[in-house]
């Protein structure tokens, strides 16, 4: 185990080269991976779909609350209030996405059109 890894039950590191678009310009970031999970327990592609897993869930939930939701831009900051919202929003996606609604932003448009939309999808979620 490299010296500059401080985590005691690491037992593998991991380097992962990935190629990220930003403004059309496509650089390439290296990351490293550290777990307990041995080479056995852990080879290659199990790290790979680990990673591809995490990224799933933050392009799904995470970047739609941020972008989509402006959650990062709230000026709700006290109290149980931040929490509150964020279990709005979460509730919000979910029961869009349970009504067969992929892009969320294009979902929210199309009910804001029609105020009996958002009511037909608490009853029938």
């Amino acid at each position: 185990m490299p010296t500059w890894v401080d985590f005691t039950a690491a037992t593998q590191v991991a380097q992962l080269r990935r190629t990220v678009t930003r403004k059309s310009k496509r650089p390439v970031e290296i990351v490293y991976l550290i777990t307990s999970a041995d080479a056995r327990t852990a080879p290659p592609a199990v790290l790979t779909a680990w990673v591809q897993s995490h990224w799933q869930i933050e392009n799904s939930l995470h970047r739609v609350r941020d972008v989509t939701f402006g959650e990062d831009r709230s000026q709700i900051g006290t109290g149980n209030a931040p929490r509150i919202m964020a279990a709005l929003r979460n509730t919000v996606i979910s029961l869009l996405r349970l009504a067969g609604h992929h892009n969320i932003a294009a979902a929210l448009r199309h009910h804001a059109r029609d105020t009996d939309r958002p009511i037909n999808v608490l009853l029938t979620a």
